[in-house]
C-alpha cells in the first residue's frame, strides 16, 4: 500500500509537467455512430467513485482468449485483435498462425514486425477491472470484458514490454514511455471505465482529473456494453 501510494504521488507530480497533446500517429479511433461523445474532463467525472478490493481475485475468473469474433476464422481473440490493428497484415497460416506483419505500439512509439513480441493488453487491465466492480460479475460477463472487440479502445497490440510495465496499474501509477500518448491513454482508459460501468478510487480519480487539465482538447467516446 505505502509503494502504491508513492507510484501514485510521483506520478502525478510528473502529470503536473504540460503534456504533449496526442499526434495523428497516436490519436483515438473515430467515434462508432450512436456512441456518448464526451470532453475528458466532463467523462472522469461521470466515472462513479469507489474504494477498490481485489480479495478473492483470480485472473482465471476471466476466460480469455475465447474463439473471438467469428468462430469459423478459426483466430482468437488475441490474434483476430492482432488482425485488426495490423499495419501491414501478416501471413495466416493453418490454425491462425502469423507470420510476418507490421505493428505500431502507441504506448512507447515503436514498430513490431514479429507478432510474437507484441501483447494485447487489456486497456483497463484485469485485476483493476475486478477491483472497480467486476467482481460482482458473471462468469460470462467477466469473458465478454476481457475479450471485448466490440469497442476499439477495450484491446490494444502493443510491445511486450511495455504492457508487462504496465502490469495492473492504474493511471496513477503507470503511464505509458511515450508522452504524446498520454491524452489518448487517458481517454481510452476513461471510456473503458465508462463502458463497463467500473469505479475509480480516489488516487484515480486524482491523477485522471490532473492529466484532463492537461489533455484539455481530448474527448472521450464510449458505447455502454449490453
Amino acid at each position: 500500500m505505502i509503494k502504491n501510494m508513492l507510484r501514485g504521488a510521483a506520478a502525478l507530480s510528473l502529470a503536473l509537467t504540460p503534456l504533449a497533446l496526442p499526434s495523428a500517429a497516436t490519436a483515438a479511433p473515430t467515434a462508432p455512430a450512436g456512441a456518448e461523445v464526451l470532453n475528458l474532463a466532463d467523462a472522469v467525472e461521470q466515472v462513479p467513485l469507489a474504494d477498490e478490493s481485489r480479495a478473492g481475485y483470480q485472473r482465471e475468473s476471466f476466460k480469455h482468449w475465447n474463439r473471438g469474433l467469428d468462430p469459423a476464422d478459426g483466430c482468437n481473440t488475441r490474434n483476430e485483435v492482432l488482425l485488426a490493428e495490423a499495419v501491414e497484415v501478416p501471413t495466416v497460416a493453418a490454425g491462425c498462425k502469423l507470420s510476418g506483419g507490421l505493428w505500431a505500439s502507441y504506448y512507447d512509439g515503436q514498430e513490431v514486425n514479429d507478432p510474437s513480441k507484441l501483447d494485447i493488453d487489456h486497456m483497463v487491465p484485469l485485476a483493476e477491472a475486478w477491483d472497480s466492480g467486476a467482481s460482482a460479475w458473471t462468469a460470462a460477463r467477466r469473458e465478454a470484458y476481457a475479450n471485448d472487440q466490440n469497442a476499439a479502445t477495450s484491446l490494444v497490440a502493443v510491445t511486450a514490454r511495455s504492457n508487462r510495465s504496465k502490469s495492473d496499474q492504474d493511471p496513477a501509477e503507470w503511464m505509458p514511455p511515450l508522452p504524446d500518448a498520454h491524452c489518448r491513454y487517458v481517454s481510452e482508459w476513461v471510456a473503458t471505465k465508462l463502458r463497463w460501468g467500473l469505479a475509480a478510487d480516489q488516487g484515480e480519480a486524482d491523477a485522471l482529473k490532473v492529466y484532463a487539465e492537461a489533455c484539455e482538447t481530448t474527448v472521450v467516446h464510449y458505447t455502454p456494453a449490453p
